[in-house]
């Protein structure tokens, strides 16, 4: 028995399926499609996208496909910057000893810009030609990629057939009908598979557009080859009577855990983030206390809540107390259930949130439980900057007073002994002053506490400005120093409060700049900066932790400025020109604003 078929059969051993039965299909005759995961088998579960994916494709009779998984499995073996199987034998995928490279279609999801070279790894990993222009239809799986970390999908556009903007589900299932059609009844006379494509609501295929490059990155103008090819892509969402229950629960759970999802995008439309640019949608709460049901009967003790901000969700209470029942028959029978949850807004926090969430007995945060040491009780507030003006330049509603009713409500409950704090560095309209007050916001928030065991901790993020949003325009400070900036708030903490206490009840933390000089280029780039990251890639640079020299030197073999890239784009088109849909005039005021409150005295 190989390795991989050993893990295979430990993986299919713990698995259960969550989601309600169906007929599994007979593949005689139907497409296969493999989404491709770059994580071990417990993370790939929690990937809601590509896993609900996956369920409504094996269980929609009318679409022609059967779907599979191919995870990054722990017998890989790493090469530099490639993962080779053990012994030569084929990557496979969990359901198929098929080779992955003779699969019909492969699906690649990209959480963040930053992790665009994992397409790389993972097509090489399969032995699929990386490039479109090196496929063949017919012979080689069409490659289709999704999800935030596209939301320029410039940089990987001669590396991916298809990028499904939006919610895949109509347009995933309606590009598998017509390459089966295509493959089943081919046509001389029709069109090309990718022109056919191309014309699918929410569906952007790269191949049929041109672009007239500018020197230093950027484009001139970027056109479709045909007048059949749309000008441009819409994105597509689900109403919500059409998301079955995979949408809203992981479809499967290995058995430690299994997650929840109340809602689907935000109520807010802050200026930077793309979180609200989705319709708004929350979970029928039948559905998820059912689930709930299920986990108590698989004695599954985990629950993960993830959600952009569960607060929102209008049934928490009943959800919480829900399955604060199933906890409590679980302490009877000397067993506990661990409640995750993620985001949540201050502004929204209310006496009864915190009294739910405290009743569970025993909670933490999403990034708490992955990353860092686990905290007795722990919430996350986003305030995003320390000054009251920028919050509000970049549209977001959450005042100070509002988050300080909420520490006053953890204070009083006794049970959050942790407040994390996110704030953004580096942004437009930002002074020194602003970024030395988020010192003296953790200090107030440590306070409102009551001090004590209470702990902070700081989560920087440097500003990105996002493609799709009012910021996409945006200027970017070089990630270099924006980690001198951190430095500056640490220092500046120390001086308020001592080193002990900083030591004892406080931590400073930010992305290291190597991923942020990867990030700012591939966040805004055009299709060049694809071929920078395959030269990085194949000459074995380590692109999770490439210098800011290496990849200057990279950009330059290619005529790219890597300086270029943070500027303020007053280019009449963007890279993702074929995906902008947003309002040039609302664009240009907040840039008038945050240049205006720069220049003050």
């Amino acid at each position: 028995m190989s390795q991989i078929e050993n893990e295979i059969r430990g993986i299919l051993a713990r698995e259960t399926r969550l989601a309600p039965e169906y007929e599994p299909k007979d593949p005689t005759g139907l497409l296969r499609m493999v989404f491709l995961f770059p994580y071990g088998h417990a993370y790939s579960l929690m990937c809601n996208g590509p896993m609900s994916l996956h369920h409504l494709i094996n269980s929609s009779p009318g679409i022609p496909a059967v779907a599979e998984r191919a995870l990054q499995f722990d017998c890989l073996t790493r090469d530099g910057n490639r993962l080779t199987t053990p012994d030569g034998e084929p990557y496979r995928s969990i359901e198929s000893p098929a080779p992955v490279s003779q699969a019909d279609i492969v699906g690649v999801s990209v959480i963040n810009s930053g992790d665009l070279h994992s397409v790389l790894r993972l097509l090489d990993l399969a032995g699929i030609p990386r490039r479109t222009a090196d496929r063949v239809p017919g012979v080689h799986p069409l490659v289709v990629g999704g999800n935030q970390g596209l939301a320029d999908p410039e940089p990987l556009a001669d590396y991916l057939d298809v990028v499904a903007i939006g919610d895949a589900e109509d347009s995933l299932a309606e590009l598998i009908r017509t390459v089966h059609a295509h493959r089943h009844n081919p046509d001389a006379g029709t069109p090309s598979l990718h022109e056919q494509l191309a014309r699918i609501p929410g569906l952007y295929v790269p191949s049929m557009y041109v672009c007239d490059f500018a020197p230093g990155g950027g484009v001139h103008q970027i056109s479709p080859k045909t007048l059949t090819v749309p000008d441009t892509v819409t994105a597509q969402y689900l109403q919500l009577t059409e998301q079955h229950p995979a949408h809203f629960t992981y479809p499967i759970t290995d058995g430690t855990a299994a997650g929840l999802h109340p809602v689907r995008g935000c109520l807010h439309t802050c200026h930077f983030c793309n979180l609200g640019v989705p319709p708004f949608r929350q979970a029928p709460l039948d559905v998820l206390t059912a689930y709930v049901d299920q986990l108590e009967q698989l004695k599954i003790r985990k629950i993960i809540i993830s959600a952009p901000t569960f607060t929102q969700y209008r049934h928490r209470r009943e959800l919480l107390d829900h399955i604060l029942a199933y906890a409590k028959r679980a302490e009877a029978e000397g067993e506990k259930v661990t409640t995750i949850i993620g985001s949540v807004r201050a502004d929204e926090i209310t006496q009864d949130y915190l009294e739910a969430i405290t009743e569970l007995g025993d909670f933490g945060h999403l990034f708490t439980e992955l990353h860092l040491t686990q905290a007795r009780g722990i919430i996350t507030i986003a305030p995003e900057w320390a000054s009251h003006d920028l919050v509000a330049l970049y549209g977001k509603t959450q005042k100070r007073e509002r988050v300080n009713k909420a520490l006053d409500l953890c204070r009083q409950t006794g049970h959050v002994n942790t407040v994390m704090l996110y704030f953004i560095v580096g942004a437009p309209g930002e002074l020194e002053a602003d970024r030395l007050a988020i010192a003296d916001y953790a200090q107030e928030v440590r306070a409102r506490l009551g001090d004590g065991d209470a702990n902070v901790i700081i989560k920087l993020h440097q500003f990105m400005p996002k493609p799709g949003t009012p910021t996409q325009r945006l200027k970017m400070a070089d990630p270099d120093l924006v980690q001198e900036y951190g430095a500056r708030i640490a220092d500046r903490l120390r001086s308020l409060v001592g080193q002990k206490i900083v030591s004892e009840h406080y931590r400073v933390e930010q992305f290291a700049a190597s991923r942020m000089h990867l990030e700012a280029v591939c966040s805004r780039g055009d299709r060049r900066i694809g071929h920078v990251l395959e030269d990085l890639y194949d000459t074995g640079v380590d692109l999770a932790a490439v210098t800011k020299d290496q990849l200057v030197e990279a950009m330059a073999k290619r005529d790219l400025d890597y300086v270029r890239h943070l500027r303020h784009m007053d280019d009449p088109v963007l890279p993702w020109h074929i995906l902008n849909h947003v309002n040039r005039a609302a664009e240009q005021q907040l840039s008038d604003a945050l240049t205006a409150r720069e220049e003050r005295p």
